[in-house]
């Protein structure tokens, strides 16, 4: 459009400047010039149709002009506006790159975490497999030596110890007084792919820790994942473990009356919380001690 602008105003200026040469039509001085009437008349007749076809160029120009100008606020509109979109865009990759080295940054620390828990899976592992061993150990020790007692004198035992523990179920009360914050079957130390096979109970040091029933301490003992551990035998295969203690306070071999004060409670495991780790087992296979308690 510039260009045919350009073409338009030379052409303009060429016809003005040759008008301007021949001198403009006057009527006094066609009149008094002597010449042909007919001739002058289709002469200024002929003037008025270049004059007007001149006029309709100027203003086809100035038309023109004004639509240039329009048309070059639009284009430095338009300029503006894909400036902002650049700006944009270049704002957009810059926050598409910095999410992009958050969301590696956040991989890397799953990926130490994951590590991390798959150590300490194994350890937890670990440290349950040591306490299934020792618990079939015991089995195989207490009730390799109830089979050779006469039968006279097993029956005596039996008289002593009261009630048969599988009676006991729905009568026992929890051997600490605390908070329940770990479940049978939930995941132990908040770590995934480990079930706890007792529970926790979150108490102060130093509570004292209560035998559920009567019978006799098997074992009393550190061991590692477990802190001070105390295994009581119930008899009838039955066996209950309280872990996790500050102090023990009874020794293999003493017999114990339900309620009995065996131990007390601390953070010995390595737990962040102090408080008493339970379970119960029968023929080594642990079960939910809640099922054998009286919550109140």
């Amino acid at each position: 459009m510039q260009a045919g602008l350009d073409q338009r105003e030379a052409a303009l200026q060429r016809m003005l400047a040759a008008r301007y040469a021949a001198g403009a039509p006057d009527a006094l001085r066609v009149a008094l010039s002597g010449d042909d009437p007919a001739s002058l008349s289709r002469l200024m007749h002929y003037s008025g149709y270049v004059s007007r076809a001149a006029a309709g160029i100027i203003a086809g120009h100035r038309a023109g002009v004004l639509e240039a100008e329009r048309l070059a606020r639009e284009t430095e509109a338009r300029r503006a506006r894909l400036a902002e979109v650049e700006q944009a865009s270049r704002a957009d990759r810059e926050k598409v790159l910095a999410e992009r080295r958050e969301k590696r940054r956040v991989l890397e620390r799953v990926a130490v975490e994951l590590r991390k828990s798959r150590r300490e899976i194994k350890v937890l592992r670990a440290d349950e497999t040591r306490l299934a061993r020792l618990v079939e150990q015991l089995g195989r020790i207490v009730y390799g030596r109830v089979e050779r007692v006469p039968e006279a004198e097993r029956g005596q035992k039996s008289q002593a110890l009261a009630a048969p523990f599988s009676r006991l179920r729905g009568k026992l009360a929890l051997p600490v007084a605390g908070e329940l914050t770990g479940r049978f079957g939930a995941p132990r130390g908040g770590t995934a792919g480990v079930e706890s096979k007792g529970v926790f109970i979150r108490a102060p040091e130093g509570q004292p820790v209560r035998a559920v029933a009567g019978g006799q301490v098997v074992y009393a003992d550190w061991m590692r994942g477990f802190g001070n551990l105390m295994i009581v035998d119930h008899g009838e295969a039955y066996l209950s473990i309280y872990a996790n203690n500050e102090a023990l306070l009874r020794q293999v071999g003493e017999r114990v009356a339900s309620g009995d004060v065996v131990a007390t409670t601390g953070a010995s495991g390595g737990n962040e919380e102090s408080g008493l780790y339970f379970e119960m087992r029968h023929l080594g296979r642990a079960f939910d001690p809640l099922r054998w308690v009286r919550l109140k």
